[in-house]
Parts: structure tokens; C-alpha cells; sequence
């Protein structure tokens, strides 16, 4: 058996940025409503001021300010009463020394006004409004450009639309999106007890988990997942797939067969079907030693531990990071809590050690609870909230420490 030769996380993440520094994602356009999750390929910019006119920010009575200086319940101002200005309509009218209009919430203000008295404020007398409290200059108004100022930058290129996002953008008018194609990825599940989830398990056998966890990740990372399958441990059957799947995807991710074991192949596999093949065999992290990075006639090719959590961890470090910030440019954020760790935790210096956790709140204190179990356990991952990582040269965390969980 030959020995892994292991890098370092940041090298691997490294490595990879350098070896695909070449890869260059199409831009394409898209229909607002189609791109959520999507990532902006260019930068966004303001097309108009918002709000593009003078508004009442209250149901009230558009007035010059200084008309209402001293008004008091018991010693009121008295203005003459000009009308109506309708909703979602331009207001023409010009307002006097001595003047109101009446004005609902979002409506247009009439030029010569500088504020709106709050409509509670106010007693209808015939034709004359009694004004019962005074209002300061541009009070209850939302000036033109206030909120957005035209061609104030929105969104930077690489940004990622939020739902939220996408409303502003329908109120600027802002229809057709410029973002990024969609990586397309395909996963392969490798292992002769592997079966699906619609079938039923023999003994000796297992449910394929890693090709719905790894597909759910990819599309929570804006991929578009081309192709799922489970095959054996079987060399030409490996190279036949990988083979079929270059040719209709951007990142394979094959799970399985990643250490040196007799039936684990890919690395061989890689470098067989062409160069540079696997050039990362090995990372200094717990779990996910056994990891594989190869490219292969432009593609990429991660070869991910077999193990649930060990596949998911390694996807969320190297994969994920890879994709959002390398390829789409994303400026990426990664939640996360910080909290007292309920116990001591030990690690061996030399590699970079991830730990599942729960977390809770007790007497006012975040508490983090390590979760443990083997790298295949199924609760590992239903009970894990968010993961800590150990750094390379530290032994360990000590009972009590204060550390920082970041959410799955």
C-alpha cells in the first residue's frame, strides 16, 4: 500500500486555484424571476433615483413647514384646504404660504412643500385644516434619491441574489440579469455494497447517502446536477463513467475509492485517462485525509472519502470554497456562532481537525456540544448543527474554551 503524500488545506486549496486558474465561466442572461441563487457576472447598478419623486412617507397633509410653527392642541394653525393628491399619480400642483393637500402614505408631494403633518395631527373645519402640532422641515417626506441615488452600485459582480434582491431589482425595472452559467456537476458513488435508497438492503449491503448529501450541497452552492449514480468497485467501470461524464460536466465528484487501498482506484484511474490527472493525493484534515484533486482533459475530478462526514466536510472546505469564491467570484460569509465548548476535546498537531457539534442555550450562555461517533455514523450528521475546526498546531481544545461553530 502506498503512502499518502499529504499538503495542507490551505496548499490544496491553493494548488487548485493555480491548476484552473484557466477555467472561465460563461455569462449568460437571464429573466428576473429566474435568478435566485444565481451569481451576478457583472456589477448592478442604480438606472434610476428611488424614490424618483418627493413622497409622503404618512397618510397626512402636505404643508410648508414653517406654516405649522407653534400649533398646539389648545393654539392650532389654520390652512386652507387645496385638494386631493391621488395615489400613483403625478402631483402638478403648486402649494402657497397658508396652503395643505391632502396626501396618502407613498404619494407624490406638490412642489413648495417641505413636510407633512401626520393626518392624526389634524381637525377638518369646512375648507380649512386645523393643524394641532407643528412639523420640522422635510418631516414624514422620503426625498428623491434618498434611498438609492442613480447609478449607485447594488451589486457587485459575484454577488449571489437573494429573494430580496430580486424585489429591488423589480423595483428599479430591472428585468434581464447578467450572471454566471451554471456549473454543471456530476456525482459518482463508488462501492460494491452500495445500493440505492428504493431498494431494499441485504445484508452486508448499505444505502447510498453520499450522492443525495453531496447533490443537496452542490445545488445549495448554485450547481446544476447533471448525473447521480452508484457504481462497483470495478477499474474499467470507473474509467468508462468518469470518461462519459467529462463530457457533460464542469466538476465530477466521485465518493469512494479515494485512499490506497486494493479496490480503491481513482487516483489511477485519473492518470490514465489524461494529464495532468491527480496532482493532490492526501490532505492534513480529520476527517478527510484520503482526498484526491485531479484535472483531467479541463475538468475537475475531486476523489472524496467514502464516509458520510468525511465526503460532506471535505466538500464544504475545498469544494464549496473553490466554487463560490474562485469560480463565481462570491464574497463568501460563513455563519457562525461563537460559544463555550462543554468539554475537552483532544487533537494531534499536525492536521487540521474538524468536529461536528450541537449547540444550545443554557442560562443565557451559547454551549457547544462535540458530537461523537465514527465518520460513517448516520446520527453524526442528522444531530451535527454546525462543525469547529482545530488548527493545525494546536492539541486540542480545553473544557470551558471559548470557540467558534460555523453552521451547517
Amino acid at each position: 500500500m502506498n503512502l499518502l503524500n499529504t499538503v495542507t488545506v490551505d496548499e490544496a486549496k491553493n494548488k487548485i486555484k493555480d491548476v484552473f486558474s484557466d477555467v472561465k465561466l460563461k455569462e449568460e442572461k437571464v429573466h428576473l424571476l429566474e435568478a435566485v441563487n444565481r451569481y451576478l457576472s457583472q456589477d448592478i447598478v442604480a438606472p434610476i433615483h428611488v424614490p424618483g419623486f418627493h413622497r409622503s412617507t404618512v397618510d397626512g397633509y402636505a404643508v410648508i413647514a414653517r406654516d405649522t410653527f407653534g400649533s398646539s392642541e389648545n393654539i392650532p394653525s389654520f390652512l386652507r384646504y387645496r385638494g386631493k393628491i391621488e395615489m400613483g399619480m403625478e402631483a402638478t400642483e403648486f402649494i402657497g404660504s397658508g396652503e395643505c393637500y391632502y396626501v396618502p402614505t407613498g404619494g407624490m408631494l406638490p412642489m413648495g412643500c417641505d413636510a407633512v403633518v401626520m393626518v392624526e395631527y389634524t381637525e377638518v373645519l369646512g375648507r380649512e385644516i386645523c393643524i394641532q402640532k407643528p412639523v420640522s422641515p422635510w418631516e414624514n417626506i422620503l426625498k428623491k434619491g434618498e434611498d438609492l441615488r442613480q447609478k449607485d452600485l447594488l451589486f457587485k459582480k459575484g454577488h449571489r441574489l437573494r429573494p430580496q434582491d430580486i424585489g429591488m431589482l423589480a423595483g428599479l425595472g430591472i428585468i434581464d440579469i447578467p450572471v454566471y452559467e451554471k456549473l454543471s456537476v456530476s456525482i459518482i458513488s463508488t462501492g460494491d455494497e452500495l445500493v440505492p435508497p428504493t431498494k431494499k438492503l441485504n445484508l452486508g449491503q448499505i444505502h447510498d447517502m453520499n450522492t443525495y448529501s453531496l447533490s443537496a450541497a452542490a445545488e445549495a452552492d448554485g450547481c446544476c446536477i447533471i448525473e447521480r449514480v452508484i457504481i462497483e468497485d470495478e477499474k474499467e467501470g470507473l474509467q468508462s463513467k468518469i470518461e462519459e461524464c467529462i463530457a457533460h460536466s464542469h466538476i465530477i465528484l466521485i465518493s469512494g475509492g479515494s485512499s490506497a487501498g486494493d479496490k480503491d482506484y481513482t487516483k489511477e484511474v485519473m492518470d490514465r485517462i489524461g494529464m495532468p490527472g491527480a496532482f493532490i493525493h492526501g490532505i492534513s484534515v480529520k476527517p478527510g485525509k484520503p482526498t484526491i484533486v485531479g484535472k483531467v482533459k479541463g475538468r475537475a475530478i475531486f476523489g472524496l472519502p467514502g464516509q458520510p462526514v468525511s465526503a460532506l466536510i471535505v466538500y464544504k472546505i475545498l469544494v464549496s470554497s473553490w466554487i463560490k469564491e474562485t469560480l463565481y467570484g462570491a464574497e463568501v460569509i460563513h455563519p457562525s456562532i461563537e460559544g463555550t465548548i462543554s468539554v475537552n476535546i483532544p487533537s494531534a498537531p499536525g492536521r487540521e481537525h474538524y468536529v461536528m457539534v450541537s449547540i444550545k442555550e443554557e442560562a443565557g450562555q451559547t454551549i457547544i456540544d462535540p458530537i461523537y461517533g465514527k465518520s460513517g455514523m448516520l446520527s453524526m450528521m442528522a444531530k451535527a448543527q454546525g462543525y469547529i475546526k482545530i488548527h493545525t498546531n494546536t492539541e486540542g481544545i480545553l473544557k470551558g474554551d471559548s470557540v467558534r461553530a460555523f453552521l451547517l
